[in-house]
């Protein structure tokens, strides 16, 4: 049995993979920061770089 240990975050437009023992959980889902959990409300991205979500 392989335990899963990182995911891509869960918002559709990240790139970034997060550890799960690192990221931030929100209806059963995980995030990479604070604004991808958030749905990006004024716009900003999560600030990773190579990564352009928002």
């Amino acid at each position: 049995m392989t335990t899963v240990t990182q995911m891509k975050c869960a918002c559709d437009a990240c790139l970034c993979v997060v550890n799960l023992s690192e990221s931030i959980q929100k209806d059963g889902k995980y995030f990479c920061s604070d604004p991808c959990a958030n749905g990006h409300p004024d716009g900003s991205g999560c600030g990773h770089t190579g990564c352009e979500c928002q």
